[in-house]
This record gives C-alpha cells, structure tokens and sequence, in this order.
C-alpha cells in the first residue's frame, strides 16, 4: 500500500511538474537567446550584460518570490474547495505585483551609478545600463504574469502558461535579433534592443495569460478579476507574511551571485565572463530544480489542505528525489559537453576568447556539486513554502550562503590565487551547508506532524490542523 501511494504521488508530480519546467526552461531559452546574440558583439559587452542581468534578476526575483506566495495561499485552499481564497489570493497577487514594481524599475535606471561605486569600470556600468534601460519596462507585465503563473499551477493547470512561454521564445529571437543588430529598417540598438525586445514580449506574454485567466475554463469559473479593486487587507498580510521571507531569501540566493560577479569583475573582464557562462548554466538547471520546486510546493499544500498528514511528507519526499535524478542526469551531460557550452557564447574571433573559455570550462567541472545541492535545496525550500514554512529557511541562508559560502569565496579568490576558481568552490560548499539544513528541517516538521496524528484519536488520525 505505502508502495502504491509513493507511485501516484510521483505520477501525479511528475505530471504536475513537467510543464512547469518546461516553462522554465522556455524562459532560460529566452535568456540564452539574448545573451548568445549579445555575446556575438564581444566579451566586453558579454560581461556587461551579465552584470546588467544579475542586477535585474536580484531585484525581479525579490519581487517573484513575494508572489510565490499566491501558490501558498491558493494551493491549500483549493485542496480544501475554497474558491474564494483562491481568486482572492490571485487578486492580491497583482495589486502587490504593481506596487513592487515600482520600487524595481526605479533601481533599473539607475544602475550606472551603483556599478561604478561599487568598483566596476565606466565603460562596463555604461554598457549594463543601456540594457537595463530596455529591460526596466518590462518589470511590471513580466511579475503579473508570474502571479498568473502561481495561481494556475496552484489549481492544477500549469498547461497555458507552458504554451505561451512556447510561443514567445521564437518571437522573443526574432525581436532581440531585429533590434540588436537594426534589421528589416528598424534602427541598430545593440544592448539597448536586446532589453526592449524583452520588455515587448513580457508585455505580450502577459495579456496572453490573461485572456486565459479569464475567458478559458476552467480559470473563468473563479472569475479572477472580480472586484479587482477592493483591496483585501487581511489576505495581503497573510500573502507578506509567508511571501516576505521569500523574497528576502531569493535577494540573499540571487545576492550571492551578485556578490561572487563583482568579485569576478575585479579579477579580470575574462574571469567576469567566464564566471557569467558557468553561472548561466547553473540558472538554467536551477529553473529545472525550482520548476520541481513549485510542484512541490503546490503537492504538499494541497494535501495540507486535505488534511492528510502522510501525504505531506510523502509529497515533499518523492519530490526530492525526482528533482536531484534530473540534476545529476544534467549535471553528467554538463562536464561532458562543457568545452561545447562554453564555446556557445562567445565569437571565437573575439579578444581574449581562448582564456575565457578555458577558464569557463574549469569553472563549468568545479560547479558539477553545486548544481546537484542547489537542486535539493530548491525543492525542499518548496516543500516548506508548501507548510507555509518560510522564516526558519531565511534565517538558514543567511548562514549558509553568506556566513560560510561567500566569506570562504572571498578567502579563495582574492588570498589564495584561485581566482574564479575559488569564488566557484565557496558557493558549491554553501550551497550544500543550505540543502542539507533544509532537508533535515523538512523532515521534523513532517514528522512532527505524523507523530501528533498518530498521538490522536481515530478519527483525528492522518489530520493535520495544528502546525509545528
């Protein structure tokens, strides 16, 4: 029976699962877009672009990670058949999305400023902020469509969002190519088109979903946009509370990388880089563990909303173990073909692309650990927003990625002659202090929670109404 039940929680993840990391892959596919079009104008550009973009997906993720919330909020409502806490956390979602926005696109503009004092050369933070002055209006319709995204993965259809992200991958070349280099008549604006074509299309990605939201069934049902203007306080305090944590968390993971490319950007523009190309393969797997991650997520808070205490850490661990198969199968496929991925961003005929692909590669073997950590760090961060657990997690990252993995970083890179090499070893050692606390907090909390069922009468038995 125990057999049984762990096959339809992995079925029912993996199905749950799949488009949501097709989807994130869509979305990686966008960036590598951009970024092998960018990186064909040089590695000069290649490595302002990589400051520009860690910029953005700093700030951006602050904002997605408050909204990773409507999934907690929706998910074990809709578990439970109460619609109206899932319309209203969707309603909540986008009046927070705009209000953040704000505070996001304000930091995009001024950017140049920040790079420069911050010890990066002029001609680098003049670069970044041309791209960033595409990207900025793009904030607001790109965090709409996340919190439409939460919500249709919180009620089991994370199908639409997977046909938009689809269709928009090769609109989203077709613009970035047209406005880079100036084709078909349209003026050539380089850096600066590479972030408008992007803000164009988040745009149209947004009213796509939408249209879906509430037009398609089975999402017209709830009617989403209905009252869309009376402001729920008490529903917005539970989204910040559960969502605050996150998006501090996902400032202090996207700060860490942050961190580690200026620390690259002192080096030299190769090991900027360099760093860059081995940190954009590391995204591109962690979307596939975070994809997992939201599955999760949605599986443990649907069965909080059940009230089925087994199914809780039945789904959290099924989870663990279909995301770490994927990362390792990836990260095998990664030191294979390291020396192709490298190659894939940078115009051989450029200045100095030999030494950053050579460094590049070795950077590309010493993540191999760090991409299977990170993996298992993600879901079981999932599974904890799932419990509605997201303080103690906070609390974990700080020590763990900043404490130990950037202070380790910072030695190795700048004491001891490693280089990007270092910085590389420092935030594969944090990463794996993080998912090993995470996993174990999972576990006790689940625990916790089956040993009081068990504690209970009959009929209580399997029922979850207190929380650790």
């Amino acid at each position: 029976m125990a057999g049984h039940h762990f096959a339809v929680e992995f079925r029912e993840t993996a199905k749950l699962a799949l488009p949501i990391v097709l989807t994130q892959v869509g979305q990686i596919a966008m960036m590598t877009t951009d970024l092998a079009f960018i990186g064909r104008t040089g590695a000069e550009v290649l490595a302002a672009a990589a400051l520009a973009s860690r910029v953005y997906i700093v700030s951006f993720t602050v904002g997605a990670g408050l909204l990773a919330a409507i999934a907690a909020l929706a998910a074990p409502a809709f578990g439970a058949d109460n619609l109206s806490v899932v319309r209203r956390s969707l309603r909540m979602g986008l009046w927070a999305a705009l209000l953040l926005s704000l505070p996001i696109i304000a930091f995009a503009l001024r950017v140049e400023q920040i790079l420069v004092a911050l010890g990066q050369t002029l001609d680098t933070a003049r670069l970044a902020q041309r791209y960033l002055f595409g990207l900025a209006w793009g904030v607001a319709p790109a965090l709409w469509f996340q919190a439409i995204r939460n919500f249709m993965g919180a009620v089991n259809r994370p199908e639409p969002i997977l046909w938009i992200t689809l269709a928009a991958i090769p609109v989203n070349a077709l613009l970035v190519y047209l406005l880079i280099y100036g084709k078909l008549g349209l003026p050539r604006l380089e850096l600066f088109g590479a972030g408008l074509a992007t803000s164009l299309v988040n745009c149209g990605t947004f009213f796509t979903a939408l249209w879906f939201a509430t037009m398609r069934r089975p999402f017209r049902d709830y009617h989403v946009l209905a009252r869309l203007w009376r402001f729920d306080w008490h529903l917005m305090l539970q989204l910040i509370a559960i969502g605050a944590p996150i998006s501090i968390l996902s400032l202090i993971g996207g700060g860490i990388f942050s961190a580690a490319a200026l620390l690259a950007g002192l080096i030299s523009t190769s090991a900027l880089a360099a760093h860059q190309i081995a940190f954009h393969v590391a995204a591109i797997l962690s979307m596939i563990s975070l994809g997992v991650s939201m599955a999760a997520a949605v599986r443990v808070g649907h069965s909080v909303g059940r009230n089925d205490v087994p199914g809780i850490k039945r789904a959290g661990l099924v989870a663990m173990l279909l995301g770490i198969v994927i990362a390792a199968t990836l990260t095998i496929a990664v030191i294979t073909e390291r020396v192709a991925i490298a190659q894939l961003f940078l115009d051989e005929s450029a200045d100095n692309t030999d030494v950053t692909i050579e460094l590049a590669t070795k950077l590309l073997l010493v993540g191999a650990s760090f991409f299977i950590t990170d993996a298992a760090q993600s879901i079981a961060a999932g599974s904890l927003r799932g419990l509605q657990d997201t303080r103690v997690p906070l609390l974990f990252a700080g020590v763990a990625h900043w404490l130990i993995g950037f202070s380790i970083s910072y030695v190795l890179s700048s004491k001891t002659g490693l280089g990007a090499i270092g910085i590389w070893i420092g935030l594969s050692i944090g990463t794996a202090i993080y998912a090993g606390l995470l996993v174990l907090r999972f576990q006790l909390l689940a625990n916790s929670l089956l040993f009081r069922a068990g504690a209970g009468t009959g009929e209580d038995h399997g029922r979850a109404d207190r929380w650790p």
